[in-house]
């Protein structure tokens, strides 16, 4: 036989519990868009990086140094590295002189392929101080060449010349514009 005190503990317990768990049970709520914020299918970086200053090099000599205020750099078997907030690139002769700049607002770089693809005010100097400007391009490490397949404006000393697309050397200094609209002479004196 139970006591007397025990079934006045066991009420009194239960009597606070039941309005507890129900308070638990039904007053969470989650907003839809909440729960999108949160959705399992969103790819998530493996690192972020802030200053990052990559040197890569082959045969012991420097090829380029790639600047970003920040890299998101994702995994898995296509790896690539994304560079929302801009980048500068910066490509060495054997002297260890730099021979042609890049910069751009924004980059992705798929190691995977040994591609890099710059977006938004893209601008390449070669070292004579010709100027490319253009919306997007492409990088191809392995075959050292850029490409383009919009529209690219070339400032030389002389002449600006426009079109669309290009096929280049990584350097910027043979370089041809695929579908030429129009050169215009700069008169220098």
């Amino acid at each position: 036989m139970k006591s007397n005190t025990t079934l006045k503990y066991k009420s009194t317990r239960l009597k606070y519990c039941i309005p507890v768990l129900f308070g638990v049970l039904f007053s969470c709520s989650n907003d839809l868009e909440d729960v999108k914020k949160y959705d399992s299918t969103q790819v998530l970086p493996d690192q972020v990086v802030k200053q990052v200053e990559v040197m890569y090099s082959t045969s012991g000599n420097v090829v380029f140094q790639l600047n970003a205020p920040i890299l998101y750099q994702y995994g898995g078997k296509k790896n690539y590295n994304e560079m929302t907030e801009g980048v500068e690139v910066k490509i060495f002769n054997k002297q260890m002189v730099v021979t042609t700049k890049l910069t751009s607002n924004y980059a992705i770089d798929s190691t995977y392929a040994n591609k890099m693809e710059a977006r938004e005010n893209v601008i390449v100097v070669n070292e004579k101080g010709e100027t490319l400007n253009t919306e997007k391009l492409l990088w191809n490490k392995k075959t050292e060449q850029i490409t383009s397949d919009v529209f690219v404006k070339i400032t030389t000393a002389d002449q600006i010349i426009m079109g669309k697309g290009l096929i280049s050397n990584q350097d910027f200094t043979e370089y041809r514009i695929l579908e030429p609209s129009g050169i215009i002479n700069i008169d220098n004196d």
